[in-house]
């Protein structure tokens, strides 16, 4: 199995907080963990770096903990964790749940807690593979994209039909050990001048 590694923000009013759920965190799995003590804090942090873990402590002193998790879990990436009192638990819940924010009712243990990491890391792995899928989506229709834009050049500028522009591509591709997106490339380069 492999190392995963998850970059983490902490948000609590409480250093118990802090350090208990530091002590969870070993450096080879979490090499970096930012601890914010306000809602101010953690969003100058949001701002400035990304976080695969967000886990909110709440009642917050300066904001509501739940409106920043529904906030933070807008992230691209982020899956966020958020502790709640337990008399508030099911209401707060409730409203979350729908956003795909993990909820703990405290008071809680150590076990539950490490538990509940191993789930945030599966599912921010699953949200990476999502991630890829997207981008590799994404790579293809670009591709496309230059590709008709490089057949449409060779219609307009030798005359080829669609079949014959695309057959081209494919046959200069093959000859020169390139990618048809690169064959693109050059055609476009030569007949946008």
């Amino acid at each position: 199995m492999k190392d995963l590694a998850y970059n983490v923000l902490l948000l609590s009013s409480s250093s118990t907080f802090h350090a208990v759920l530091k002590s969870l965190l070993p450096p080879s799995n979490y090499p970096s963990v930012c601890s914010a003590y306000s809602v101010r804090t953690a969003k100058e942090f949001l701002n400035e770096q990304q976080f695969d873990l967000i886990l909110v402590d709440t009642p917050l002193a300066d904001a509501s903990g739940k409106l920043f998790a529904l906030e933070a879990c807008r992230k691209k990436g982020t899956v966020v964790l958020l502790f709640i009192k337990q008399d508030l638990f099911d209401e707060v819940n409730d409203e979350v749940i729908e956003h795909g924010i993990f909820t703990l009712a405290k008071p809680t243990s150590r076990s539950i807690i490490t538990q509940a990491l191993k789930w945030m890391g599966s599912a921010r792995e699953h949200l990476r593979l999502s991630e890829n899928e997207t981008h590799m989506i994404e790579q293809k229709i670009d591709d496309i994209r230059i590709i008709n834009r490089a057949k449409w050049l060779l219609i307009s500028e030798l005359k080829m039909n669609e079949t014959d522009a695309h057959h081209y591509i494919e046959k200069q591709a093959m000859d020169r050990c390139l990618s048809k997106r690169q064959i693109a490339e050059d055609i476009i380069r030569m007949y946008s001048l």
